[in-house]
C-alpha cells in the first residue's frame, strides 16, 4: 500500500526547527523522505522516531529508523546512515510533530450543517462551523468560529462553545455549559448532568435540583466517557489547559485549577478544590470538600482523605476495615514516624 503522506526532513525542520545531522549519507539529510512517525523498535528507513530517555541510548544502534529526534547529549549515538534531528527537548518536539502531521493527514470536517442535524433557528453559528449527522443543537446555543460538532452530539439550550473547539460523536452538553476555545471532547463525554444531590427523609431520598452550570476554560481536553456534573448552586469550574483522561468523574461544584491533569478512572467528589498544576494518578479518589494546593501530585490508586496545603508527591492506600477500627488504625499509622523516633531515643538512653 502506498503511503498517504510523504514529507522530506527539510520541510519538518522548516516548520518545527531543530538541526539535521548525519554521517555516511549520499544526499543532504534534509532530502530524506519520511512516510510515518513510529517507535524505534518497529521503524524502517521511511520512519521518523524519537529518543527522549538517555537510558535507552543503545536502541539508537539497533533501530532501522531513517531519522531519530534526539537531544544534543546523545546525537553521537545515532548510527551511520540515520539522520539525527537534534533538539533540546525531543519529547516536546515529538508532540509538536504529531500535531503538525495530524493537521496534514486527517480529513477536515465538512463546513456546514448536515441535513439530518436538528439546529434551533435562534442558534448563533460562527464562521466555518461543522455540525454532523443527527446532531441536536437546542435554542439559544452560541457556537464559535470553526467549531466541529460530531455526529449524534447534543448541545443543550443556551450552551456556549468557544472557537475551534471540537466535539467528537456522541458528546452531550447539557444546558448551563460554557466551553472555552480550542477544547477537545472525546466520544461519550457528558457535561452538565445533575450531581449526586439528595436529602434523606423518612428512609428515602429527596432530590435536590442542581441549579448551577459548568464552566470549562480554553485548551481543555476531556477523555472518552468522562462526566462533569453541573453545580448545585454555583458552577463547577474546569480551568485553562486542564487535561482529563477517560472515565473520570468530576462531582458538582468541583474546581480544578489551570493546567492540572488527571489519569483514567479518577473520581473527584463534590466541592473539592484542586489547585493549579496538579496531577492525579489513575484510579485515585479525592473526597469531597477537600482542598489541594497548587503543585500537588497524587499517586495512582491513592485515596485523598484530608486537604493538602503543601506542594509535593503524595501516596496512600489503606485496607478496608470496620470504620471505627479503621479510624483508630489510620490515626496510629500517621504517628508511626514519631513513634519510631521516640523508640530510638529510648533505646539510646537504655544502652549502657
Amino acid at each position: 500500500m502506498s503511503p498517504v503522506f510523504s514529507v522530506r526532513l527539510h520541510e519538518v525542520q522548516a516548520a518545527l526547527g531543530g538541526e539535521l545531522v548525519a554521517t555516511d549519507l549520499a544526499e543532504p539529510p534534509g532530502d530524506r523522505l519520511i512516510h510515518r512517525i513510529g517507535p524505534l523498535d518497529s521503524a524502517d528507513a521511511t520512519t521518523v522516531s524519537f529518543l527522549s530517555n538517555p537510558r535507552y541510548r543503545s536502541q539508537l544502534q539497533d533501530t532501522a529508523a531513517g531519522c531519530v529526534i534526539v537531544a544534543p547529549a546523545v546525537q553521537d549515538g545515532v548510527r551511520d546512515g540515520c539522520v539525527a534531528l537534534v533538539t533540546p527537548d525531543p519529547y516536546l518536539y515529538f508532540a509538536r510533530l504529531t500535531q503538525w502531521w495530524a493537521a496534514r493527514t486527517r480529513l477536515a470536517a465538512p463546513v456546514g450543517v448536515h441535513p439530518s442535524a436538528v439546529v434551533a433557528p435562534d442558534t448563533v453559528l460562527g464562521e466555518g462551523v461543522s455540525i454532523g449527522p443527527l446532531a441536536v443543537v437546542e435554542s439559544g446555543a452560541r457556537i464559535g468560529r470553526h467549531v466541529v460538532i460530531g455526529a449524534h452530539a447534543f448541545v443543550g439550550a443556551g450552551v456556549e462553545i468557544g472557537e475551534a473547539t471540537r466535539l467528537a460523536p456522541r458528546v452531550t452538553l447539557m444546558s448551563g455549559t460554557r466551553l472555552g476555545a480550542r477544547c477537545l471532547l472525546h466520544s461519550g463525554v457528558v457535561i452538565g448532568a445533575d450531581g449526586f444531590g439528595f436529602a434523606p427523609t423518612a428512609g428515602r431520598w429527596e432530590k435536590i435540583e442542581q441549579l448551577g452550570g459548568v464552566v470549562v476554560g480554553d485548551d481543555v481536553e476531556i477523555g472518552a466517557n468522562t462526566c462533569i456534573d453541573r453545580g448545585a448552586l454555583d458552577d463547577t469550574v474546569i480551568g485553562q489547559g486542564v487535561k482529563l483522561d477517560n472515565l473520570i468523574q468530576i462531582g458538582h461544584n468541583v474546581q480544578i485549577g489551570d493546567h492540572s491533569a488527571m489519569a483514567g478512572c479518577v473520581g473527584v467528589a463534590g466541592s473539592a478544590r484542586i489547585g493549579r498544576g496538579c496531577t492525579v494518578g489513575g484510579g485515585a479518589i479525592v473526597l469531597g470538600h477537600l482542598a489541594l494546593a497548587d503543585g500537588v501530585h497524587i499517586s495512582a490508586a491513592s485515596v485523598v482523605m484530608r486537604s493538602i496545603a503543601k506542594p509535593g508527591q503524595y501516596s496512600g492506600v489503606f485496607p478496608l476495615d470496620d470504620n471505627a477500627a479503621w479510624e483508630k488504625n489510620a490515626a496510629t499509622l500517621r504517628q508511626l514516624h514519631t513513634l519510631r523516633d521516640r523508640l530510638r531515643a529510648l533505646e539510646k538512653k537504655m544502652t549502657p
